[in-house]
């Protein structure tokens, strides 16, 4: 049985976190939530008592339906991919490996609602969500970026902050954050997709899922983030994917 009084998360002993678990209900607007995001992935730091929760938010999600499991499951997974973790002796991914693979599962099938058909911002979260069970570095966390139709990036050239867009507002790189305001006369360079033939590894897995899930919408998003943009300031062209990496690695 764990010892919540020998752990802590972010406000200090984790005594209080049993009674937080078994207070919080389902769906993702449950207030409960918002208590332990901030005790156990605060601003995405985890703590010794984040890991130590994986087992509930296991249980949680393994009793709750497709739709009501997605906050257990958003929460334990940005506890997973957080690098900034509280490893001792023994790294607590392979401590809790079993939860990691029975959560990697849950999210598979909660991928297989057939809600998400028309919610492409849940069905994006889920496949971040997974990305971060697999052990994917960076795009567990930053595939969200395909909701915002946004990532700001620094041009690996010049350096000059790149705002690559990829919406509503068209589909270009600037250096102006307000872009999307109609008065705006800043300098806006088309965006280079890649051409779906031409993709490989994760690319090529995240294109082809989103196709086969019915979302061509975030397949076409994926074109842009894997493809290259041009830089706003000096021109230079560059990798989307790479300065992802690059900034967030």
């Amino acid at each position: 049985m764990t010892d919540w009084s020998r752990l802590h998360h972010a406000y200090g002993t984790a005594e209080d976190v049993p009674g937080l678990l078994d207070a919080v209900g389902p769906g993702t607007e449950n207030p409960g939530w918002d208590e332990l995001w901030s005790r156990l992935c605060h601003q995405g730091t985890v703590y010794s008592a984040s890991y130590a929760a994986l087992p509930a938010l296991t249980e949680m999600a393994r009793q709750w339906s497709a739709v009501d499991r997605r906050a257990p499951l958003y929460l334990a997974a940005s506890i997973v991919a957080s690098t900034d973790q509280p490893y001792g002796d023994e790294d607590p991914q392979v401590i809790y490996a079993p939860q990691i693979s029975d959560l990697t599962q849950l999210t598979e099938e909660a991928l297989q609602d057939p809600g998400l058909a028309d919610d492409p911002t849940n069905y994006v979260d889920l496949l971040g969500t997974l990305l971060s069970f697999q052990g994917v570095e960076i795009w567990g966390e930053q595939l969200n970026g395909l909701n915002d139709e946004e990532y700001e990036v620094p041009c690996p050239s010049c350096s000059a902050e790149n705002f690559i867009a990829f919406g509503k507002y068209g589909f270009f790189s600037t250096t102006d954050s307000m872009y999307m305001e109609p008065s705006t006369t800043a300098r806006q360079v088309p965006l280079r997709p890649q051409a779906p033939a031409a993709m490989e590894g994760l690319a090529q897995r995240l294109h082809s899922r989103a196709l086969a899930d019915g979302h061509p919408d975030i397949a076409r998003k994926l074109t842009y983030v894997f493809g290259n943009a041009q830089c706003a300031e000096c021109d230079a062209i560059f990798s989307v994917e790479e300065a992802i990496v690059a900034r967030w690695g």
